[in-house]
């Protein structure tokens, strides 16, 4: 019941007063409908008894009977397809609107709460979801209350026109068709879950598979995945068997009260006409009653049974619009004023966990416009710091400010509108690489489009491309190499026009050629903004006006380059480290080519 009346917004929306109308008529269908299908068997009847009376056999009589018969059931049709293309509207726009709702709400949640979650799963809790608000809708609106309609009025027509036995016959066969219907149906309930949730790993892994395709291949894992799949699918298989089972038994224990219902019924209308109490017609009508009969109740066992399983696919759904947000803004908070784009983090405490802080006492400012670089080793704290600025989380202790704005004070989409992050692993959509470079600013013209692509050095690729900007870049961008999409995310980032840029280490995974390359572009795009670089090799950030080392998520060391060579401490010790190891890397290349020299 719950359930039922969470869905009552989308059926009788508040702002469609269109769509109330749809619903009103609907129901008003409906109810014509059952009138004319419970008139049917009347003319029957009545066709019946005046054929059983040879003088009227080929009299006007019975002709216009038949004629009323046959015209009545067009016209119980005629309403019954009516009703489902009057409301064909109304059930596609609560779809819809639930859709978005739960859109919305996954959006609005913390990256927290997506990092904990499957891609694959989720997607398939959601599109069982708003198919079981489809199973709802139709249903309950349109065959289980129509069928409980026409049980009353055929109950009620038994009772006055023949005798309470009747009345009782039915009344009892239907007591008892929904109360077996109700309870074993309550039984299968956990057969369902358990299928429910076999489906989703089957969904997570295969959904994981093809995304990750290329990882995939390059480890030679596709009998692995096909493995993994295969016993999960073995898991769903034994699920899926139990579920048919106990729906057999239930479709057995169903057909047997009807069958008894059926039995005591047509025992009574004979026994009517033995006695002279009932004609030939009368018992006809009694028949086809109970066989109009028969389907409604067939009907409300079957829909229950749907009913059922669609309310355990929405729990899932409700679930996720139930959940709320770790990270959320506060009442009526205010949009960050765009201003020059300084940053302060003032003694920073964060863990993702109690018992694992991962920052402590972090401590530092970016003056608008100038150039800080964030370096240390792996599990440091750096590209934390970032998901700190971005308001991913929110700080256990201390505050992060821009422009003087605490951003838990500020509307989290403002804050984001005025910083452009480019990641190490560029996230492309499968779409042109016009749109992918438009999603930094997805009102943006084609020119200011195309001066963002030039600004990030990818234009020239562009323009060389058979379909230029409207050429796809693949399934997470794998069609472009390493450095093309890093430089359509620079591109995107530009386009944004941010006062801040944040580069979370924009060039760990490129060749050494590459990032020499993307190097050149980061600093265009940089220029006249504020920016923060997080950095695993320190030759990308010698020229940053300051840099921040940092070792157990703390800050040991800050200061320029050269200061920071001089003062022989973590930053020294790690800048001779990678040189040590550049100067190996050029030892083995020039060895190569020396050998590929002396082969040709």
């Amino acid at each position: 019941m719950h359930t039922l009346l969470r869905l009552f917004p989308y059926l009788w929306p508040r702002h469609a007063p269109g769509l109330r109308v749809r619903v009103a008529v609907c129901l008003v269908l409906l109810v014509a409908a059952k009138v004319a299908s419970v008139a049917v068997p009347w003319l029957y009847k009545a066709t019946v008894d005046a054929l059983a009376n040879p003088e009227n056999a080929f009299a006007a009589i019975p002709i216009g009977l038949i004629v009323a018969y046959g015209l009545t059931r067009v016209v119980q049709q005629a309403f019954t397809q009516a009703q489902d293309a009057v409301f064909a509207r109304v059930l596609q726009r609560a779809v819809r609107a639930l859709t978005v709702e739960v859109f919305d709400r996954l959006c609005a949640l913390s990256l927290g709460f997506h990092l904990d979650r499957r891609v694959g799963a989720l997607a398939r809790s959601i599109k069982r979801g708003t198919d079981g608000l489809d199973v709802i809708l139709r249903l309950a609106l349109f065959r289980t209350g129509p069928a409980l309609l026409e049980l009353g009025f055929v109950t009620a027509i038994l009772w006055v026109a023949f005798d309470w036995r009747f009345a009782a016959i039915v009344f009892a066969t239907i007591a008892g068709y929904v109360a077996f219907t109700f309870a074993i149906t309550e039984w299968r309930l956990k057969f369902r879950r358990a299928m429910n949730a076999r489906d989703g790993v089957v969904a997570a892994l295969s959904t994981d598979a093809l995304v990750n395709i290329e990882t995939v291949k390059a480890f030679a894992n596709e009998g692995f995945e096909s493995r993994r799949l295969d016993d999960a699918l073995a898991e769903l298989e034994d699920a899926a068997v139990a579920s048919k089972g106990s729906l057999a038994l239930t479709n057995g224990g169903q057909a047997a009260i009807i069958s008894a219902g059926l039995i005591a019924l047509m025992s009574l209308a004979a026994e009517g006409i033995r006695a002279g109490e009932m004609t030939v017609g009368d018992f006809v009508l009694v028949n086809t009653y109970l066989l109009q009969l028969y389907m409604p109740l067939n009907l409300l066992g079957l829909a229950y049974q749907q009913m059922r399983q669609a309310m355990a696919d929405m729990e899932a759904l409700f679930g996720l619009l139930a959940q709320t947000p770790q990270v959320a803004d506060a009442p009526g908070a205010p949009e960050l004023p765009r201003g020059p784009g300084e940053i302060a983090f003032s003694h920073v405490d964060f863990a993702y966990r109690d018992d694992r802080p991962l920052l402590r006492d972090v401590d530092f400012v970016v003056p608008a416009g100038t150039k800080t670089a964030i370096v240390g080793p792996s599990g440091s704290g750096k590209s934390t710091v970032a998901r700190l600025l971005l308001r991913f989380y929110d700080a256990t202790a201390g505050s992060v400010r821009i422009d003087g704005c605490d951003v838990r004070d500020v509307a989290q989409a403002s804050l984001r509108r005025a910083i452009g992050l480019v990641p190490q692993d560029a996230a492309l959509f499968n779409d042109t690489l016009g749109a992918n470079i438009a999603y930094g600013r997805p009102d943006a013209t084609q020119d200011e489009i195309d001066a963002a692509a030039k600004v990030a050095r990818i234009r020239h690729f562009i323009i060389h491309r058979p379909q230029k900007y409207g050429t796809l870049v693949g399934e997470r961008g794998l069609k472009l190499s390493g450095g093309e999409r890093q430089r359509i995310a620079i591109a995107r980032a530009v386009l944004k026009n941010p006062p801040i840029l944040v580069f979370d280490e924009a060039t760990s995974s490129l060749d050494t050629a590459t990032e020499a390359d993307i190097q050149d572009t980061l600093a265009q795009a940089a220029k006249n903004r504020t920016t923060l670089v997080i950095a695993h090799r320190l030759s990308t950030v010698v020229d940053a006006d300051q840099i921040l080392v940092m070792q157990k998520g703390r800050i040991v060391e800050r200061g320029r380059h050269e200061e920071l060579l001089e003062a022989q401490g973590v930053y020294a010790r790690l800048w001779a480290a990678q040189q040590r190891v550049a100067h190996l890397e050029t030892e083995l290349v020039a060895a190569a080519d020396m050998a590929r020299n002396d082969t040709l």
